[in-house]
């Protein structure tokens, strides 16, 4: 039954293949994770949790986070700028999901 449903469907219409994805990627489900623990962070605090991370590529995952819903970007009107960054409701809501992959790796580590 299960080789049958998965001949029929298509992978990408697939609720697990909309979640991939969201946090495909080298760094993604790390910044998720950092804003899960730090809650609101700003961008070089991120830039030091990551350490090897380009400015270019940092920048490009929190746009895509925030495009999906997944993060909300907070900046504040001075100078010099300040911006923030925190997970949205539906960003915490995955987070229950990333924390039971967390919870696997630990019990099933060899």
């Amino acid at each position: 039954m299960i080789k049958q449903y998965i001949e029929e469907a298509n992978f990408e219409d697939t609720g697990f293949s909309y979640t991939l994805s969201l946090i495909s990627g080298k760094y993604k489900m790390i910044i998720l994770y950092c804003l899960m623990e730090f809650e609101t962070v700003r961008f070089n605090e991120l830039k030091r949790y990551l350490k090897k991370i380009s400015d270019k590529t940092l920048s490009t995952n929190l746009k895509e986070l925030e495009k999906d819903g997944l993060i909300v970007r907070k900046e504040y009107p001075q100078i010099p700028p300040k911006v923030e960054y925190s997970l949205s409701e539906r960003g915490k809501s995955l987070m229950e999901v990333l924390d039971q992959l967390c919870v696997w790796g630990e019990n099933n580590r060899i």
